[in-house]
């Protein structure tokens, strides 16, 4: 099994045997990750294996049961700017315009007294973000003259505005339709790579976790511990990590070969309850997967 070789000083986010239970119930157990700037990770696992609370461990909106989370190399321990995130679903001030919206971030912030200085600059910069999602023409409607697909890209520029290091998504586009759910796939494709932040995106939809990601990580439920017995309970780990494109492609590449056996495989490996391989055959392919728990 591939073990950490490297500083995790050198990562922008790093966990070293990561658990996390609530009472007695492990959600997640010994999870190990070393995450790179500029990458885009796909995170995908069977419903109730604790995609979410990873990405709540992230943000430190909660607190890891037990290991080490590091973000440059420091405790990773309260919610901050530098970790922003886009749920399934947006939450916009209905009494506000899109632009208001995208500016409330910014201005929620400040105290009061700088708010109205720094007014004129913020709405410069809410439009800039606007024009990234492709909304400059609705500025002056409210949320609900919108569809849901163009209020999910408000809410990503009300997140892009605060500037953040790590963007996390937690099924930003399920709720949408098929022909907007792709254009949302190519817009987020382009926002990263201006941008150049580090993302994780959860989704159950594994064509888009693969079509998106640079990186997938596949968290399961479903293997065979190496030192507990198959009845006791144990927490999901990351089954699988893949290294996968590092830059967007053509939607033409989901119709390839190599890209439906990749989602078998993926399928094989994290989803099947009756397919259960051993702690230490996990598909660890990634150059900087790693994995600390002892053999007993």
């Amino acid at each position: 099994m591939p073990t950490m070789q490297k500083s995790p000083a050198e990562y922008l986010l790093y966990c070293e045997n990561v658990t996390k239970a609530y009472g007695s119930k492990m959600v997640l157990e010994d999870i190990d990750l070393a995450v790179k700037q500029k990458e885009f990770c796909t995170v995908v696992g069977p419903s109730g294996c604790g995609k979410s609370t990873l990405l709540r461990l992230i943000l430190g909106q909660e607190r890891e049961s037990s290991g080490v989370m590091l973000m440059d190399g420091e405790p990773l321990l309260h919610p901050g700017p530098d970790r922003g995130i886009v749920y399934q679903k947006y939450s916009l001030f209905p009494h506000l315009t899109i632009l208001e919206n995208i500016m409330a971030g910014k201005q929620l912030s400040q105290p009061l007294w700088k708010k109205f200085r720094t007014r004129k600059t913020a709405r410069d910069e809410a439009l800039v973000y606007l024009a990234s999602v492709q909304l400059e023409d609705h500025r002056d409607k409210y949320p609900h003259q919108l569809s849901g697909g163009m209020q999910q890209r408000v809410a990503i520029a009300q997140a892009l505005i605060m500037h953040p290091r790590i963007l996390l998504m937690d099924e930003p586009f399920g709720a949408l339709d098929p022909g907007t759910r792709e254009t949302m796939q190519l817009l987020i494709l382009e926002v990263w790579e201006k941008y150049g932040m580090t993302i994780f995106f959860v989704t159950h939809d594994l064509e888009e976790a693969v079509f998106l990601g640079t990186r997938i990580l596949v968290i399961s439920q479903f293997y065979t511990h190496e030192t507990k017995s198959p009845e006791e309970p144990h927490g999901s780990r990351i089954v699988a990590d893949y290294k996968l494109n590092d830059s967007a492609f053509s939607t033409r590449v989901k119709q390839t070969a190599a890209f439906g056996k990749l989602i078998q495989t993926i399928r094989y490996e994290g989803f099947d309850p009756e397919v259960k391989r051993h702690a230490h055959d996990f598909n660890l392919t990634h150059s900087d997967s790693f994995i600390t728990y002892e053999d007993q």
